[in-house]
């Protein structure tokens, strides 16, 4: 069994499939951990307060997160190659944006647990706010970088894809930021934790789309 696997993947597909479980699971994970937190709800609050040091299930979300942000660094080594030949300095870009974001917003807010408000008065607190937006910003270029690529690549349909994605991610991200504006309060805007997981959806759908197309598509 594990013979036909390797010889259906392959070790060079190792990287795409780190991606595919590092995004896939990012979005899927907060769904299965909130049933466990009572008090979480998915319409209102950003993923990260699953991880609050007062949430039940910190330590997996944590330790998820920690996790996530390896595999999504070494999968964009495969971003990197797969790329190089459109494109040197944007494939630099891809890798560059990918990791900064699985550091920042990953790694660093799983070691770094963020509070229970939107405050930043400890150290801590501040690590996983300022990793996590600039994280998050970084993030938001990759589908537009991987849209110009695949252009120089004569794949047509995952340029498009990724232009449309990138558009966006853009408006959920404007979204997410408008949020929790008091001028938006109880109105639809308001929903942040909505945004965020849209924002994160349209910024990873790149990521996965060009995973799955070079693991089954080769």
């Amino acid at each position: 069994m594990i013979n036909n696997m390797t010889e259906s993947f392959g070790v060079s597909d190792l990287g795409f499939i780190l991606l595919l479980i590092a995004t896939i699971g990012d979005l899927l994970i907060p769904f299965f951990l909130a049933p466990f937190c009572k008090k979480y709800n998915h319409m209102t609050m950003v993923m990260s307060l699953l991880g609050n040091r007062n949430s039940p299930v910190h330590l997996i979300y944590n330790l998820w997160l920690i996790a996530a942000g390896i595999m999504l660094i070494l999968g964009s080594l495969k971003l990197y190659a797969v790329y190089l030949s459109a494109s040197n300095i944007l494939s630099q870009v891809l890798l560059f944006c990918v990791v900064f974001y699985a550091i920042g917003a990953c790694i660093l807010s799983g070691i770094f647990s963020v509070g229970e408000t939107k405050a930043l008065t400890t150290l801590p607190e501040k690590i996983h706010g300022y990793g996590s937006v600039l994280g998050f910003i970084a993030l938001i270029f990759v589908p537009l970088i991987i849209g110009i690529v695949s252009m120089r690549s004569n794949e047509v349909v995952c340029s498009v894809m990724s232009f449309i994605f990138f558009a966006l991610a853009i408006l959920f991200f404007a979204l997410f930021v408008m949020a929790d504006k008091a001028r938006f309060e109880n109105t639809i805007i308001s929903n942040e934790g909505i945004w965020q997981i849209l924002s994160l959806l349209c910024m990873y759908a790149p990521i996965i789309i060009v995973s799955f197309k070079n693991i089954f598509m080769k």
